[in-house]
């Protein structure tokens, strides 16, 4: 099977990443994310691409609910006035739905302008993010250099530091996996790998050694699809066929690894 070749991923001209909006008795950030992604899009505000789970460096020297990921929104704007209002919306968005006493932060990054070197400085910061202890301090004295959006929406604003991380390893292209992509949640069962590029705007599948199912090949789906961010794609991992077995999606803790 031939894979895409422009990838769905590069289709994004805005990120936006958030962070610490949940406690031990509310939804993850992750299920936030979907929340205020739908809200964006009834509001006709562009078209998302995607959503991605970010995981960072778990230390007890940092403050989180229970995993310490975060999450960022690829979305695409259809009018330059988009930007300001998402901005605005997903700011007054984190003050009213993320969980008392929860740290939220908000990350909007504009791709098309980024300084010469600005997307590469973001992904640097991530991937600190997933291996140093780094404070909001770090954080707002990047944003500034590069005229990235950073704002606070509650607690101590330590959230801020994860909201940039996770635009930060989006626009590295090689970390995370999709929660939301457009049909995702409707996969079930099984599919041939040629179904599957055509029911969901992801760019591959293959295995972890590049070996990849003809287009007639059927593909065991199981109960959770999530595809990962590997090489600037959108890559549905799988296993290739053993043991007299046919191909099916990766384990969750091979996908979670990404």
């Amino acid at each position: 099977m031939t894979p895409r070749a422009e990838s769905v991923v590069a289709t994004a001209d805005l990120l936006i990443g958030i962070d610490d909006t949940d406690d031990l008795d509310s939804r993850g950030t992750g299920h936030l994310a979907q929340v205020l992604l739908a809200r964006l899009r009834g509001l006709g505000l562009g078209t998302p691409v995607g959503a991605t789970r970010h995981q960072l460096l778990v230390d007890p020297r940092i403050p989180y609910t229970s995993h310490n990921t975060s999450a960022c929104i690829a979305w695409r704007t259809s009018a330059p006035s988009d930007e300001a209002a998402i901005v605005a919306e997903a700011g007054a968005f984190l003050e009213t739905e993320t969980a008392p006493g929860a740290d939220p932060g908000l990350a909007v990054v504009a791709r098309p302008r980024l300084p010469v070197g600005g997307c590469e400085a973001l992904a640097a910061f991530g991937r600190r993010a997933k291996t140093e202890v780094l404070t909001r301090g770090d954080a707002a004295g990047l944003a500034a250099r590069l005229g990235v959006h950073l704002s606070a929406h509650g607690g101590t604003r330590d959230g801020v530091v994860g909201a940039l991380a996770a635009v930060g390893l989006h626009l590295s292209g090689g970390d995370g996996l999709f929660l939301w992509m457009e049909g995702l949640r409707g996969l079930w069962g099984r599919r041939t790998a040629a179904e599957l590029l055509a029911l969901v705007p992801i760019d591959d599948v293959r295995d972890a050694a590049g070996a990849r199912p003809a287009p007639h090949d059927v593909v065991e789906l199981g109960s959770w699809v999530r595809p990962v961010l590997e090489g600037g794609r959108a890559v549905l991992l799988v296993e290739a066929p053993r043991d007299g077995t046919g191909w099916r999606v990766a384990p969750r803790e091979i996908v979670k690894q990404h």
